[in-house]
């Protein structure tokens, strides 16, 4: 676990050392070792093939989820005590091959969509409040790959993936149907939302980067902003 400190407020853009809109100067972070959360690799039960593919914070800042090669999601306290576990399922009853791609929390922290390597995007419905039920609220079966995520704070009911092929969809959650946004023809690498939560940007595995703007009036406007050489 890692905490930053500064001399300076920051603001939410703030990374390492930039220049912060909100106090006027570059603002320097320093960044302290708190504890180890997940082990490395070790002879116990809770320490075997651990290696994490994904973490993520919730947006109220009370939950840390931690998802390892075991498939199991691991949610941390505002302290970094470990609260809660469970397992994540395949898309279907075969084997457990599958990776845990990314993760995301809802924009009101009561829900976690996962991104699974077997095609497919669950939502887990967590609750607010420690101890409340966990149940599978949404599913989004695809026929490629999930490789990422993106929920924005504007969206509550859509949630935003990447896939291997190139398309970026979004899940409708309040009719669990999938819809593709647009198609880059090359592998999502990367998604990322805007603070303000009326945009996202897709980075491919060809070096392309994408935005996407939500508009008032329900429309959206797509385009290709650079290529990374």
């Amino acid at each position: 676990a890692l905490r930053s400190f500064a001399e300076a407020p920051l603001c939410r853009g703030c990374f390492f050392c930039c220049p912060c809109p909100s106090v006027g100067f570059s603002v320097r972070m320093e960044f302290r070792h708190l504890c180890t959360l997940v082990p490395a690799d070790g002879p116990s039960v809770e320490c075997s093939n651990s290696k994490v593919t994904v973490a993520c914070f919730s947006p109220n800042h009370r939950k840390l989820a931690i998802c390892g090669l075991d498939r199991v999601v691991r949610l941390f306290d505002e302290h970094g005590e470990l609260a809660d576990k469970f397992a994540t399922k395949p898309a279907d009853k075969k084997p457990k091959t599958y990776v845990v791609r990314d993760m995301q929390f809802s924009p009101d922290s009561a829900k976690l969509a996962i991104a699974q390597s077997d095609e497919i995007v669950f939502v887990y419905k967590l609750g607010i409040e420690w101890g409340e039920k966990k149940s599978i609220c949404n599913k989004f079966s695809q026929g490629s790959p999930v490789t990422t995520l993106a929920w924005p704070l504007t969206r509550l009911h859509e949630i935003m993936y990447g896939l291997a092929e190139g398309r970026v969809k979004v899940g409708q959650l309040r009719s669990n149907k999938p819809a593709t946004l647009y198609s880059a023809g090359s592998y999502v690498c990367a998604l990322a939302t805007s603070f303000d939560g009326r945009g996202i940007c897709s980075a491919h595995l060809d070096g392309s980067i994408h935005r996407l703007l939500f508009q008032r009036a329900g429309n959206i406007v797509q385009t290709k902003i650079a290529n990374h050489t």
